[in-house]
């Protein structure tokens, strides 16, 4: 499993590394980010994934998530995969941003023509784990999982569905039931077909009434978030929590929007939030 080095810069101490490779699970080139902070020699490091919203790429939160200073400061290693697969795949025929290319929704396509390339579930929890553990110094008992809206989304849905491996996991105005909300909609019709059913286990709601459970969630919106009503609906997630019993901090931030100004605000208290939990 090889990797192309597009760049280094160093921050905080660290190094910032953008790397390309071939993926199996895509079938094309995929880019990722990944950030080591300073550490000593032959130590292995908790790692954080983070998730990316729709029209993203990995680019988005490495050049405005601010994230580095804290990572430096709590030893976190931080990983910012793609949101889909780029170059010659289908994307959505009418050129929307909210399906095909930067929308990959986290799942494994089963519908044409989608299916072969879109497998971003398996490619981030499987393929890219594989390859960051290959190459960097990540302790793989000490994982936890982030993202940012569609990203938040896929968050919370990979962290219920494995438990066992991520300690902690958070979400910046995740699209928390795609099953009810127009972008979830459209974008599990197209991947996975018309049978709801098989979108529940891409549902973070829908994964906690079918008895899916993890310790405890951190979630921030904003109520300037253009997108909070209609696409959001955090209150779904909330409700979902507790009635299952599930510890959850849920924030509504005053005056703040859908951007990366939001997240960068509130970047510092996630990764504490995952620190805590990495280093117990």
């Amino acid at each position: 499993m090889s990797i192309e080095t597009v760049s280094l810069n160093r921050s905080h101490g660290g190094m910032q590394g953008v790397y390309k490779h071939s993926s199996r699970e895509t079938g094309t080139g995929m880019t990722f980010s990944v950030y080591v902070p300073p550490h000593q020699d032959e130590a292995k490091l908790p790692v954080v994934w983070y998730l990316s919203g729709l029209t993203c790429t990995h680019a988005n939160v490495t050049e405005k998530g601010e994230f580095r200073r804290s990572c430096a400061e709590l030893g976190l290693i931080f990983v910012a995969p793609d949101t889909s697969p780029r170059g010659n795949v289908p994307g959505d025929p009418t050129g929307a941003y909210d399906f095909g290319l930067g929308a990959g929704f986290y799942v494994d396509a089963t519908q044409p023509p989608f299916a072969r390339n879109y497998r971003m579930w398996s490619y981030v929890t499987k393929e890219l784990p594989e390859l960051i553990a290959s190459h960097f110094p990540v302790d793989p008992k000490r994982q936890s999982i982030l993202g940012h809206s569609m990203g938040g989304h896929g968050a919370l849905t990979i962290a219920l569905s494995h438990p066992e491996r991520y300690r902690a996991a958070t979400a910046f105005s995740p699209i928390t039931a795609p099953s009810q909300v127009p972008w979830g909609i459209k974008a599990l019709t197209g991947y996975l077909g018309d049978n709801r059913e098989a979108w529940r286990k891409h549902d973070a709601v829908a994964l906690i009434e079918d008895g899916a459970r993890f310790p405890d969630f951190l979630v921030d919106c904003g109520d300037a978030d253009p997108f909070l009503v209609e696409q959001l609906r955090p209150e779904l997630l909330e409700s979902a929590c507790a009635k299952a019993r599930i510890p959850h901090t849920f924030r509504l931030q005053s005056g703040y929007d859908h951007s990366y100004y939001f997240v960068s605000t509130f970047m510092a208290d996630h990764l504490r939030w995952h620190a805590a939990r990495l280093k117990a």
